[in-house]
C-alpha cells in the first residue's frame, strides 16, 4: 500500500540518501519497518491530520499559570489535572477571558479544540470558552463524592483508630511559615514540653496541594517513629479548602496506618478529610490539645490518684487492725491455756474411766475364766482318774472298752491318775462285765 495524500512540501530531496517517492512510503503505522520508516514529518502531519478532525471538547481543571501580555489578543495559560500530575497548554483570545473571574488557582471549564503543532511537537488547547466552576457546584460535586465515599465505608466509625495517650513523634503537615504550625506546635509544647515534631511544610491550596500533602501523609506514614499525623490548615474559603476534599487526597488519608488527625479548617468547614480521618479538630490548636496530654493536669491526676491510694491502704490497714484486736481480745486468745487446762482434765478423766472400764473388765473376765476352767476340769478324764478310774490300752494304744478288745495273754497298759501299770490278761469275763 502506498501514501494516497500527497505533501507537496514535503517533498524529499535530492541530496538524502535512498530518498523515496511517496508513493513508496507505508500507508499506515503497521506497515512500517526498519527498512521502510516513515520520516518525521509524515508522523507529525498524520498526528496533526488525526488531531484535527476531533471535534471541540469541554475540559475540566485547575489554572496553574496564566499569561496576559499586555497587547497582545492572545492569552497563554496551563489547565491543570486536580488529581494527578498532568497539564496541558491553553492559548485563548482575550476576548474570552474577558470579564471572567480566572486567575491562577481557579476551577474552571473549558470549551476548547485540540490542536497539535506538527513543526514543534506539542499539543495545544485552543479555547472557545472558558467558564469558572461557580461554589454551589463545587459543594454539589463534593456532596456526590462524599456519598459515594461513605457507600464505600470510608467514614465509618469502626475504621478510626485511637490516638495514643502520649505519642513519640508527632508529624506535622502544615504549610510553610503558617499560623496552623505555630499552633500546633506552640500549643503542644505547652501542654507536653517534651513532645517531638516532623514537620512537613508543603502547599495546602493551589494546584499543588493535593500532590505534596499526599507525599506528606505517605511519607510520614512510612516512619515507625511517628505516632501520629496532624494535617493542618488554618481555613479558609470553599475554593481554598479544595484539596482537602479531593477524592485522591482523601484515599491517600483512608489508606494511612498512622492515626490522623485532621484540623484543616474552623467549625464551620468541614472539607471530606474531615470525615476519613481518625480524629477531626476544630481547629489547629484542638488539635495541639487532642495530641498530647496537659502535663499540669496529668500530674494533677497523679496527684489525686496517690491520695486515693494512700486513703485506701490506710483505711486497710484500719480495718484490719481492728479485727486484728477484736480476735486477740477473746479470752481464748487472751489466756490460751485455758483452753489447754481443759483439755488436759478431759483427757485425764478419759483415761480415769478407761483405766476402770478395762479393771472391770479384766474382773469379769477373770471370773469367766475361772469358771470355765473348772467346767474343764470336771469334765476331764484327768478328774475321773482322780476319782479311781483308771484308762486300760492295748499296746498300740486302743482304748479297751469290751473283752473283746484284748484277748488273752496280751498285754495292757493301764492308766491311772499318778502313772501307769503294765498288765496281762489271764482270763476274759464277758458275764462280769456285763
Amino acid at each position: 500500500m502506498v501514501a494516497s495524500l500527497p505533501l507537496p512540501d514535503d517533498a524529499p530531496s535530492a541530496d538524502v540518501p535512498r530518498a523515496r517517492a511517496w508513493h513508496e512510503l507505508p500507508a499506515r503505522a503497521l506497515d512500517t519497518s526498519a527498512e521502510h520508516p516513515w520520516p518525521v514529518r509524515l508522523l507529525a502531519r498524520k498526528i496533526e491530520q488525526y488531531v484535527d478532525r476531533m471535534a471541540p471538547v469541554w475540559v475540566e481543571g485547575q489554572v496553574v499559570q496564566l499569561n496576559r501580555r499586555p497587547g497582545t489578543s492572545t492569552a497563554f495559560l496551563t489547565l491543570r489535572d486536580t488529581d494527578q500530575d498532568m497539564s496541558l497548554p491553553v492559548s485563548a483570545a482575550v476576548r474570552v477571558l474577558d470579564g471572567k473571574l480566572v486567575e491562577e488557582g481557579a476551577h474552571v471549564v473549558v470549551h476548547a479544540k485540540p490542536v497539535f503543532w506538527s513543526r514543534r511537537g506539542t499539543l495545544q488547547l485552543q479555547a472557545r470558552e472558558i467558564r469558572p466552576v461557580g461554589v454551589g457546584e463545587l459543594l454539589a460535586r463534593i456532596e456526590h463524592l462524599r456519598r459515594v465515599l461513605a457507600a464505600e465505608g470510608l467514614f465509618d466509625a469502626a475504621r478510626k483508630a485511637p490516638l495514643p495517650f502520649l505519642p513519640g513523634v508527632v508529624g506535622l503537615v502544615c504549610g510553610r511559615e503558617s499560623k496552623a504550625e505555630h499552633d500546633v506546635v506552640v500549643n503542644a509544647r505547652e501542654r507536653w514540653p517534651q513532645v517531638r515534631f516532623e514537620i512537613r511544610e508543603v502547599a495546602v491550596q493551589g494546584p499543588h496541594a493535593v500532590q505534596q500533602v499526599g507525599d506528606a501523609i505517605r511519607e510520614l506514614d512510612a516512619r515507625p517513629e511517628v505516632d501520629v499525623i496532624v494535617v493542618a490548615r488554618g481555613g479558609g474559603s470553599v475554593e481554598d479548602l479544595l484539596p482537602f476534599s479531593n477524592e485522591t487526597l482523601v484515599r491517600t488519608a483512608a489508606a494511612c496506618r498512622t492515626p490522623l488527625v485532621s484540623a484543616i479548617g474552623h467549625e464551620t468547614d468541614s472539607p471530606l478529610l474531615d470525615l476519613v480521618a481518625d480524629h477531626r479538630a476544630s481547629t489547629p490548636t484542638d488539635a495541639a490539645k487532642r495530641i498530647v496530654p496537659d502535663v499540669s493536669e496529668e500530674r494533677a491526676r497523679v496527684g489525686q490518684a496517690r491520695t486515693r491510694i494512700r486513703a485506701a491502704i490506710e483505711g486497710r490497714v484500719a480495718r484490719e487492725q481492728s479485727g486484728l484486736d477484736a480476735v486477740r481480745s477473746r479470752p481464748v486468745l487472751a489466756s490460751p491455756e485455758v483452753m489447754l487446762v481443759d483439755r488436759a482434765e478431759r483427757v485425764a478423766a478419759l483415761r480415769d474411766r478407761a483405766r476402770r472400764a478395762l479393771d472391770t473388765r479384766l474382773v469379769r473376765a477373770a471370773g469367766e475364766v475361772g469358771r470355765l476352767e473348772g467346767q474343764v476340769r470336771a469334765l476331764s478324764p484327768a478328774s475321773t482318774l482322780e476319782r479311781g478310774y483308771a484308762v486300760v490300752q492295748r499296746a498300740d494304744g486302743h482304748v479297751v472298752r469290751s473283752p473283746d478288745d484284748a484277748a488273752v495273754g496280751a498285754e495292757l497298759r493301764v492308766r491311772l491318775a499318778h502313772g501307769e501299770l503294765s498288765a496281762h490278761v489271764l482270763r476274759a469275763d464277758r458275764e462280769a462285765a456285763s
